[in-house]
């Protein structure tokens, strides 16, 4: 997993994502940071409880589509393109694939 990620004020500077709770927003930028290459958290829950956020938070970056969930409870960054560029000498493909290509 990578070391470094990157936030776009594109998406953390938006009144629906500063109109959130702080804790719906560090639970957002916590699962950047967990974050595969091409923005897939398998652990999601664990990431949750570990900074002490509520189910709620997880359910409201969902309501405000910040995050997607699949069947597998693996969730991913929205808009993790916008906010990290990966190069490709350093990316390394998601193991998610069924996930990804839905």
């Amino acid at each position: 997993m990578a070391q470094r990620r990157m936030f776009s004020k594109k998406i953390t500077d938006t009144d629906i994502f500063l109109d959130m709770p702080l804790s719906s927003q560090a639970l957002y930028f916590h699962l950047n940071m967990h974050a595969d290459d091409d923005g897939f958290v398998s652990n999601a829950k664990t990431v949750k409880r570990m900074i002490g956020s509520s189910d709620d938070d997880l359910k409201l970056l969902l309501t405000k589509n910040f995050i997607f969930a699949f069947e597998s409870g693996v969730v991913v960054i929205k808009d993790w393109k916008i906010h990290n560029y990966i190069r490709k000498d350093t990316y390394n493909t998601t193991i998610y694939g069924d996930e990804k290509s839905n």
